[in-house]
């Protein structure tokens, strides 16, 4: 066990699915609600205060998406959205979870609507947080696009993991985070150095480097999910801007409901939180599950 995954081990079961391990956080039983992380994180994100606010009514699942947190890989080609989708699918069901309301952020948010479109039956509702759904123009920092690659991934991705400093952690939290902060005691709860790791950085890398094309694929079938939907985004969200994710989605989906959030950043779920809340609740009850 590594130094980080000591420091920051699980806080739930792990599981073995198809041949591959995968860790998933549990809450109380109560109608279902499961939580897909975004890029570059793990079930921390959604452990540091929203399952509290919701687990009085709640049975709340966290996932640990392929490859990051205390989920390993299934491959090492960079697991698309539909890839992610259908493992968790397999998980729930392993864990004999019924209809349950899909809560995906950011990254997250491309493979619950994955799960919707390919795995409809376990899919009562989706709620979208600040999601990266669609496809957009340009490319990937150099970065991003050097650690997806087989040399940069031998080379590079230790050199980063090795030398990151604190104080750059700290500097992309906020970038995440902006025009917010990280709320206080996030960053030392997070688990930074399970991002880091150079198994991680590269299974990120992988899975954004390929995200692009993905949704290309993907998101002619939205208008296919049936299911009610949830969207949340703020309208100052520079990671993933609402009008080419956000207000695309709502348009697409008949059954899709979207909520602003004026000066809301890429982090909802953290700058408001009452808001993220009333989604969930409202994509449960026009599910039935309320």
């Amino acid at each position: 066990m590594s130094d980080a995954t000591e420091r920051f081990p699980p806080t739930g079961k792990m599981l073995t699915v198809n041949g591959h391990r995968v860790h998933v956080h549990v809450s109380d039983p109560r109608p279902p609600v499961i939580l897909i992380h975004g890029a570059g994180g793990n079930s921390r994100d959604f452990t540091f205060s929203l399952t509290a606010r919701l687990q009085d009514r709640y049975h709340v699942y966290a996932f640990d998406r392929p490859g990051l947190g205390h989920t390993p890989p299934l491959h090492h080609h960079g697991e698309t959205p539909e890839e992610q989708a259908a493992f968790l699918d397999s998980a729930a069901a392993d864990l004999g979870i019924g209809p349950a309301v899909i809560v995906g952020h950011s990254y997250g948010g491309a493979v619950a609507l994955a799960w919707a479109m390919n795995h409809p039956a376990r899919v009562a509702a989706v709620v979208v947080l600040a999601g990266a759904v669609n496809p957009w123009g340009g490319e990937l920092g150099l970065l991003y696009r050097a650690a997806a690659s087989w040399t940069g991934g031998l080379v590079a991705v230790p050199l980063i993991a090795a030398l990151a400093p604190r104080s750059l952690v700290s500097q992309a939290l906020h970038e995440v985070f902006a025009p917010q902060s990280p709320p206080e005691g996030y960053e030392d709860y997070i688990g930074a150095e399970l991002t880091l790791r150079p198994e991680s950085l590269r299974a990120n890398a992988r899975q954004v480097h390929g995200l692009n094309a993905a949704l290309h694929r993907q998101a002619p079938r939205y208008p296919s999910i049936a299911a009610p939907v949830e969207i949340l985004h703020g309208t100052a969200d520079r990671i993933a801007p609402i009008a080419t994710h956000a207000r695309p989605l709502a348009r697409a989906i008949a059954q899709a409901h979207l909520v602003e959030l004026p000066g809301i950043g890429h982090m909802p779920h953290h700058a408001a939180p009452d808001a993220t809340v009333a989604a969930i609740d409202r994509a449960a009850a026009r599910a039935g599950l309320r």
